[in-house]
């Protein structure tokens, strides 16, 4: 999500978003939290075609969030809802949590990994029949094809018949 739009949704400024991500600019370290949109990218979408009215356009390259740039930048901003989206999302994680280290999920993940090995080993096995089938079959055409090539060798074709007057053989 681009910054303004984020800025919108927490109820701030956007100058006062990208300050403080610039001043906790170690918290977003690295391409999987957030990064700088180029001009060049700027220039294929719609956000930068220029508007008509004054005021109205981009001065400054926006920043772009991913995921774990939305989740840290709620960590930052002191609005209240920011703070509400940060207690949001820190109890969405140890809910996960939770659910993760409950007995009646690692059964159910042990069965999926079994029925994965399963079809796996199925597949394995469909695909050496087929191999098996494909050289068995190409064995045969192989050998159809040296019986017609003999067959075309000794094939004589037999004369046509003069035109004009046949004698007749009568040493049949």
């Amino acid at each position: 999500m681009l910054d303004f739009d984020l800025a919108e949704a927490y109820g701030v400024n956007t100058s006062q978003l990208k300050r403080q991500v610039r001043r906790n600019i170690e918290r977003f370290e690295g391409e999987d939290f957030m990064f700088v949109v180029t001009r060049e990218e700027l220039s294929r979408c719609q956000i930068g075609t220029l508007n008509i009215k004054q005021g109205q356009n981009i001065k400054y390259l926006p920043f772009a969030f991913t995921e774990l740039g939305v989740a840290m930048l709620s960590s930052v901003l002191r609005s209240p809802v920011a703070i509400s989206i940060n207690r949001k999302i820190m109890r969405a994680f140890v809910a996960m949590r939770t659910m993760l280290l409950s007995s009646e999920l690692p059964a159910k993940l042990q069965e999926l990994a079994e029925n994965v090995k399963a079809l796996r080993e199925e597949v394995n096995d469909i695909l050496t029949d087929q191999n098996d089938i494909n050289e068995g079959t190409q064995a045969q055409l192989d050998a159809i094809n040296v019986v017609l090539a003999q067959l075309q060798a000794d094939y004589k074709k037999p004369r046509r018949p003069i035109i004009g007057f046949n004698i007749p053989n009568d040493n049949k």
